[in-house]
């Protein structure tokens, strides 16, 4: 009645009164209360050596919630030292009564290593026996693992359904992780508006994670009208609980100015608030600034470090950057071979100006022996991803012979590919084509409409051009 104030206002401390006169008299449940009363400082100065003692006399009768208490001090380290392995025992015992907090608990404990070996089977059994009891977080834990097929093979509708049985005894993360799974259409028809449905149950509760992606479908305008400033009010209110990619986000709409005035400073503030937590994306942008000196005193070192960070966990446009800092002296001495080395590591993960960038590495022989093969190599992975500059170089390497053979019908092939997406070279080149005759029937009118595509542009080259076909003419 006392504690949780019905019929009577909520007062600890009368709570524990009642609590001591029954646990005095033997009673296995009010001990636990008076457990945790001590154990959380409710009523009593938090004392956890009491709380074990009175744990422990309610341990005595078997009392299975006790029994998890006292498996929560030495997993806490409270009162005890922290012992993972007799937290697992007392979990154990808690659990083969069918306690299914406690059953959530050594689930938690495969999943983490927590004292022994990681395993996503035996952590999937144990969230089963939870989950089964209607324990919400272990409802919610068993939808990861399906979402992830970790323990268990990947299956998103079984997550979706166990995701719901949290979210219906109103799991703000479960709540949230529907929304991920309707805006990812995993298990699911992708289906925006849902997504921001679930989204705004869980925001409303103050799950951060919930408010910054509702944020950014605001941002996005995906299941709701664009609307910057409703954006940024979510991205804030997650951001005021420490969310990083919240931070970040605001970070990137002071750095567009989306939806406020494009503000370098605050940019910096924000993305040093999200990178400082390890938020990858706001770590190469931040280092993106330093580069250019937006916001910032222009700063390569910084710049470098900011990078070096966010590469480590894999980003492939920081790997990238690190490679052209390498390449062209900034942030550190000119050296080829680490240019490679970094380029390498991005263009392996797919980024597509790196693979163009190794490519032109192996054309030029910086960091590598020459070599047109693995150039043209190269080149095709980036011109397959519709890189405009990559399908000009491949035009050019077809034009002049270059670790192919000479032909001048693929190499109008590619100029166009690139022409066609506005690139001023690849106009000018087709321009030459025309000119000269070369894989096409000569014709200076066609040379002339392709030489000022490329000179509206202001290619130099192509204006030549124009001058010696008139002078020609």
């Amino acid at each position: 009645m006392y504690y949780y104030g019905k019929d009577a206002p909520q007062d600890y401390t009368k709570a524990m009164e009642c609590y001591l006169k029954s646990a005095e008299q033997g009673h296995a449940t009010a001990q636990n209360y008076a457990g945790n009363m001590y154990h959380e400082g409710l009523g009593v100065s938090q004392d956890f050596v009491k709380a074990a003692e009175w744990y422990l006399k309610a341990v005595d009768q078997g009392h299975a919630s006790a029994l998890k208490n006292v498996g929560n001090l030495y997993y806490g380290g409270n009162g005890v030292p922290q012992d993972y392995d007799k937290a697992m025992e007392w979990y154990l015992k808690a659990a083969n009564q069918g306690h299914a907090t406690a059953q959530y608990s050594i689930g938690f404990m495969y999943q983490e290593e927590l004292g022994i070996p990681q395993d996503y089977h035996k952590a999937m059994e144990w969230y089963l026996k939870a989950a089964k009891q209607g324990h919400i977080t272990a409802q919610n834990y068993v939808g990861i693992l399906y979402q992830d097929g970790r323990g268990v093979s990947q299956d998103y509708q079984s997550a979706m359904e166990w995701y719901l049985k949290a979210a219906k005894q109103g799991d703000a993360i479960s709540q949230s992780n529907i929304g991920t799974m309707y805006r990812k259409g995993k298990g699911v028809e992708q289906d925006y508006e849902k997504a921001v449905e679930w989204y705004l149950k869980a925001s409303e509760q103050g799950n951060a994670s919930a408010q910054s992606f509702l944020g950014e479908l605001y941002q996005t305008g995906q299941g709701v009208l664009q609307n910057y400033q409703k954006a940024m009010e979510w991205f804030l209110k997650a951001a005021e609980q420490g969310h990083a990619r919240a931070q970040c986000n605001i970070g990137f709409m002071y750095q567009m100015g989306q939806g406020v005035l494009q503000d370098y400073l605050k940019a910096v503030e924000w993305h040093l608030k999200a990178a400082e937590q390890g938020d990858v994306v706001s770590q190469a942008l931040l280092a993106k600034m330093y580069q250019h000196g937006k916001g910032v005193s222009q700063d390569y070192q910084q710049a470098m470090d900011w990078y070096l960070k966010a590469a480590d966990q894999g980003d492939p446009v920081a790997q990238k950057n690190i490679g052209l800092m390498y390449q062209y002296g900034e942030g550190a001495p000119q050296n080829y071979q680490k240019a490679m080395e970094w380029l390498r590591k991005a263009a392996d993960q797919g980024e597509v100006t790196a693979q163009y960038n190794v490519g032109c590495m192996y054309q030029d022989g910086k960091g590598v022996s020459q070599d047109y093969r693995k150039a043209m190599s190269w080149y095709l992975k980036a011109a397959e991803q519709g890189l405009a500059v990559a399908q000009c170089d491949i035009g050019l390497l077809f034009q002049y012979g270059d670790g192919v053979s000479q032909n001048y019908e693929k190499a109008m092939e590619w100029f166009l590919k690139a022409a066609r997406q506005g690139d001023a070279v690849a106009q000018n080149n087709i321009g030459y084509m025309y000119h000269y005759g070369l894989g096409v029937p000569q014709d200076n009118q066609k040379a002339m409409e392709w030489y000022w595509k490329a000179a509206e542009q202001g290619h130099a080259t192509a204006k030549k051009n124009i001058n010696s076909l008139y002078q020609n003419s």
